[in-house]
Protein backbone atom coordinates (compact mmCIF):
# COMPACT_ATOMS: atom_id res chain seq x y z
CA UNK A 1 0.00 0.00 0.00
CA UNK A 2 1.46 3.66 -0.93
CA UNK A 3 2.41 5.80 1.47
CA UNK A 4 1.05 9.78 1.73
CA UNK A 5 4.39 10.63 0.23
CA UNK A 6 4.01 8.27 -2.53
CA UNK A 7 1.07 10.09 -3.77
CA UNK A 8 3.06 14.10 -3.38
CA UNK A 9 4.73 15.40 -6.55
CA UNK A 10 7.09 18.45 -6.08
CA UNK A 11 7.41 20.45 -8.93
CA UNK A 12 11.14 22.23 -9.29
CA UNK A 13 10.03 25.52 -10.47
CA UNK A 14 12.97 26.67 -10.11
CA UNK A 15 15.97 28.36 -12.81
CA UNK A 16 19.39 27.29 -10.60
CA UNK A 17 21.11 23.56 -10.11
CA UNK A 18 21.90 24.76 -6.90
CA UNK A 19 18.26 25.96 -5.63
CA UNK A 20 16.81 22.94 -7.03
CA UNK A 21 19.15 20.61 -4.92
CA UNK A 22 18.13 22.38 -2.12
CA UNK A 23 14.93 21.75 -2.24
CA UNK A 24 15.18 18.18 -3.08
CA UNK A 25 17.77 17.40 0.57
CA UNK A 26 14.84 19.47 2.08
CA UNK A 27 11.82 17.50 1.20
CA UNK A 28 12.95 13.73 -0.18
CA UNK A 29 11.12 12.84 3.24
CA UNK A 30 8.02 14.20 2.67
CA UNK A 31 7.91 13.80 -0.83
CA UNK A 32 7.92 10.60 -3.41
CA UNK A 33 8.12 12.17 -6.82
CA UNK A 34 10.04 14.98 -7.47
CA UNK A 35 8.74 16.77 -10.96
CA UNK A 36 10.99 18.71 -13.08
CA UNK A 37 9.30 20.97 -15.96
CA UNK A 38 10.44 23.70 -18.54
CA UNK A 39 11.97 26.07 -16.68
CA UNK A 40 14.96 24.15 -14.78
CA UNK A 41 15.45 21.27 -17.80
CA UNK A 42 16.07 24.25 -20.21
CA UNK A 43 18.53 25.90 -18.06
CA UNK A 44 20.85 23.13 -16.32
CA UNK A 45 19.82 19.76 -18.70
CA UNK A 46 19.97 16.42 -17.71
CA UNK A 47 22.19 17.27 -15.16
CA UNK A 48 19.61 17.96 -12.61
CA UNK A 49 18.36 14.66 -12.87
CA UNK A 50 21.62 13.15 -12.01
CA UNK A 51 21.57 15.21 -8.89
CA UNK A 52 18.08 14.59 -7.78
CA UNK A 53 19.41 10.79 -7.63
CA UNK A 54 22.56 11.91 -5.84
CA UNK A 55 20.30 13.50 -3.46
CA UNK A 56 16.89 11.10 -2.68
CA UNK A 57 15.32 8.13 -3.63
CA UNK A 58 12.53 10.24 -5.02
CA UNK A 59 11.51 9.14 -8.64
CA UNK A 60 11.80 11.85 -11.13
CA UNK A 61 8.69 12.92 -13.69
CA UNK A 62 10.19 15.10 -16.36
CA UNK A 63 7.43 17.64 -17.59
CA UNK A 64 8.11 18.75 -21.03
CA UNK A 65 4.66 18.64 -22.26
CA UNK A 66 6.20 17.59 -25.98
CA UNK A 67 3.90 18.90 -28.49
CA UNK A 68 5.26 19.00 -32.28
CA UNK A 69 5.07 17.40 -35.31
CA UNK A 70 5.05 13.43 -34.48
CA UNK A 71 8.12 12.80 -35.86
CA UNK A 72 9.45 15.06 -33.37
CA UNK A 73 7.38 14.10 -30.79
CA UNK A 74 8.75 10.68 -31.28
CA UNK A 75 12.44 11.74 -31.74
CA UNK A 76 12.35 14.20 -28.76
CA UNK A 77 10.54 11.28 -26.29
CA UNK A 78 13.63 8.79 -27.62
CA UNK A 79 15.54 10.97 -26.41
CA UNK A 80 13.73 11.38 -23.25
CA UNK A 81 13.64 7.99 -21.98
CA UNK A 82 17.17 7.89 -21.92
CA UNK A 83 17.17 9.32 -18.57
CA UNK A 84 15.05 6.52 -17.21
CA UNK A 85 12.51 8.82 -15.41
CA UNK A 86 9.59 7.38 -14.39
CA UNK A 87 6.84 9.82 -16.04
CA UNK A 88 6.74 12.35 -18.91
CA UNK A 89 4.14 14.00 -21.01
CA UNK A 90 2.68 14.79 -24.42
CA UNK A 91 -0.18 16.57 -25.14
CA UNK A 92 -3.26 15.03 -26.92
CA UNK A 93 -3.39 17.30 -29.36
CA UNK A 94 -2.15 16.04 -32.41
CA UNK A 95 -4.01 13.14 -31.78
CA UNK A 96 -4.23 9.00 -31.41
CA UNK A 97 -1.90 8.54 -34.25
CA UNK A 98 1.17 10.04 -32.36
CA UNK A 99 0.05 9.09 -29.28
CA UNK A 100 0.28 5.81 -30.34
CA UNK A 101 3.49 5.79 -32.06
CA UNK A 102 5.18 7.25 -29.20
CA UNK A 103 3.92 4.48 -27.19
CA UNK A 104 5.01 1.38 -29.26
CA UNK A 105 8.21 3.21 -29.77
CA UNK A 106 8.62 3.30 -25.83
CA UNK A 107 12.60 1.68 -25.30
CA UNK A 108 12.31 1.92 -21.10
CA UNK A 109 9.94 1.94 -18.57
CA UNK A 110 8.76 5.92 -18.48
CA UNK A 111 5.17 6.05 -18.14
CA UNK A 112 3.60 8.04 -21.13
CA UNK A 113 0.94 10.54 -19.78
CA UNK A 114 -1.10 12.84 -21.75
CA UNK A 115 -2.06 16.14 -21.39
CA UNK A 116 -5.91 16.67 -21.04
CA UNK A 117 -6.53 20.60 -20.40
CA UNK A 118 -3.95 22.36 -18.33
CA UNK A 119 -5.73 23.68 -15.13
CA UNK A 120 -5.13 27.39 -15.92
CA UNK A 121 -7.40 27.56 -18.19
CA UNK A 122 -11.19 27.86 -18.02
CA UNK A 123 -13.99 28.27 -20.11
CA UNK A 124 -14.30 31.23 -21.65
CA UNK A 125 -10.05 30.78 -22.51
CA UNK A 126 -11.64 27.24 -24.55
CA UNK A 127 -14.03 29.65 -26.17
CA UNK A 128 -11.53 32.23 -27.59
CA UNK A 129 -9.65 28.84 -28.71
CA UNK A 130 -12.58 28.39 -31.02
CA UNK A 131 -13.05 25.03 -29.20
CA UNK A 132 -16.91 23.83 -30.15
CA UNK A 133 -20.00 25.00 -27.28
CA UNK A 134 -20.40 21.36 -26.27
CA UNK A 135 -16.65 21.39 -24.81
CA UNK A 136 -16.80 25.59 -23.77
CA UNK A 137 -19.78 24.72 -21.37
CA UNK A 138 -18.41 21.40 -19.95
CA UNK A 139 -14.72 21.23 -19.59
CA UNK A 140 -15.22 17.83 -18.44
CA UNK A 141 -16.67 16.44 -21.75
CA UNK A 142 -13.24 17.48 -23.27
CA UNK A 143 -10.87 15.97 -20.48
CA UNK A 144 -12.91 12.75 -21.14
CA UNK A 145 -12.62 13.30 -25.29
CA UNK A 146 -8.73 13.53 -24.43
CA UNK A 147 -8.61 10.14 -21.86
CA UNK A 148 -10.26 8.14 -23.79
CA UNK A 149 -8.23 9.16 -26.98
CA UNK A 150 -4.67 8.54 -24.62
CA UNK A 151 -5.95 5.86 -23.09
CA UNK A 152 -7.09 4.11 -26.91
CA UNK A 153 -3.53 4.67 -27.68
CA UNK A 154 -1.65 3.05 -24.87
CA UNK A 155 -0.85 6.03 -22.80
CA UNK A 156 -0.58 4.83 -19.00
CA UNK A 157 -2.50 7.66 -17.77
CA UNK A 158 -3.14 11.37 -17.95
CA UNK A 159 -3.34 14.84 -16.38
CA UNK A 160 -6.28 16.26 -15.84
CA UNK A 161 -7.62 18.59 -12.96
CA UNK A 162 -9.21 17.39 -9.96
CA UNK A 163 -12.60 18.47 -10.93
CA UNK A 164 -12.33 15.99 -13.92
CA UNK A 165 -10.75 12.93 -12.09
CA UNK A 166 -13.62 10.93 -10.59
CA UNK A 167 -14.83 10.89 -14.29
CA UNK A 168 -12.00 10.11 -15.43
CA UNK A 169 -10.94 7.03 -13.14
CA UNK A 170 -14.80 5.84 -13.27
CA UNK A 171 -14.86 5.49 -16.99
CA UNK A 172 -11.30 4.26 -17.77
CA UNK A 173 -10.54 2.24 -14.72
CA UNK A 174 -8.92 2.31 -11.71
CA UNK A 175 -5.20 1.09 -13.35
CA UNK A 176 -5.62 4.15 -15.53
CA UNK A 177 -3.06 6.85 -13.89
CA UNK A 178 -4.70 10.13 -12.91
CA UNK A 179 -1.93 13.15 -12.37
CA UNK A 180 -3.87 16.41 -10.77
CA UNK A 181 -2.27 19.78 -10.70
CA UNK A 182 -3.86 22.88 -9.27
CA UNK A 183 -3.66 21.37 -6.20
CA UNK A 184 -4.25 24.01 -2.99
CA UNK A 185 -4.47 23.32 0.30
CA UNK A 186 -7.42 25.31 2.32
CA UNK A 187 -4.48 27.11 4.27
CA UNK A 188 -3.08 28.26 1.10
CA UNK A 189 -5.67 29.71 -1.10
CA UNK A 190 -5.19 33.36 -2.57
CA UNK A 191 -7.55 35.34 -5.22
CA UNK A 192 -4.33 36.12 -7.11
CA UNK A 193 -4.00 32.45 -8.17
CA UNK A 194 -3.32 31.41 -11.71
CA UNK A 195 -4.70 28.22 -11.43
CA UNK A 196 -8.53 28.41 -11.83
CA UNK A 197 -10.01 24.59 -11.66
CA UNK A 198 -8.51 23.63 -7.76
CA UNK A 199 -8.99 21.46 -5.07
CA UNK A 200 -7.65 20.19 -1.98
CA UNK A 201 -5.22 17.42 -1.36
CA UNK A 202 -8.00 15.26 0.33
CA UNK A 203 -10.32 15.71 -2.03
CA UNK A 204 -8.55 15.37 -5.16
CA UNK A 205 -7.10 11.83 -3.31
CA UNK A 206 -11.04 11.22 -2.31
CA UNK A 207 -12.03 11.41 -6.22
CA UNK A 208 -9.80 9.01 -7.27
CA UNK A 209 -6.13 11.14 -8.05
CA UNK A 210 -3.01 8.79 -7.93
CA UNK A 211 -0.94 11.41 -7.60
CA UNK A 212 -0.97 15.61 -6.99
CA UNK A 213 1.32 18.43 -7.62
CA UNK A 214 1.84 20.52 -5.01
CA UNK A 215 3.96 23.41 -5.70
CA UNK A 216 4.08 26.92 -4.64
CA UNK A 217 1.96 26.08 -1.03
CA UNK A 218 4.82 24.20 -0.22
CA UNK A 219 7.85 26.34 -2.05
CA UNK A 220 6.47 29.90 -0.98
CA UNK A 221 6.07 28.53 2.91
CA UNK A 222 7.99 29.93 5.83
CA UNK A 223 8.68 26.33 6.26
CA UNK A 224 8.68 24.13 3.55
CA UNK A 225 8.75 20.63 5.24
CA UNK A 226 6.30 21.88 7.94
CA UNK A 227 3.77 22.78 4.74
CA UNK A 228 4.75 19.61 2.96
CA UNK A 229 3.88 17.46 6.33
CA UNK A 230 0.72 18.93 6.36
CA UNK A 231 -0.51 18.16 3.27
CA UNK A 232 0.95 14.35 3.83
CA UNK A 233 -1.47 14.58 7.22
CA UNK A 234 -4.49 15.67 4.70
CA UNK A 235 -3.24 12.84 2.37
CA UNK A 236 -3.05 9.85 5.18
CA UNK A 237 -6.93 11.39 6.45
CA UNK A 238 -8.22 10.79 2.31
CA UNK A 239 -6.27 7.63 2.07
Amino acid sequence: MKKPKDHLIFPLDVSTYEEAIRYVALLKEQVGVFKVGLELFVSIGPKILEGIREHSDAEIFLDLKFHDIPATVKSAFMAASAYRVAFTTIHCDEGKGLLRSVVENNPSNTKILAITVLTSLESKDLKELGYQERYVNDLTELVLLKARMAKDAGCSGVVCSGHEVDRVKKELGKDFIAVTPGIRPAWSLKETDDQKRIITPHEAIKRGADYIVVGRPIRTAENPIEAAQKVLDELEGAI
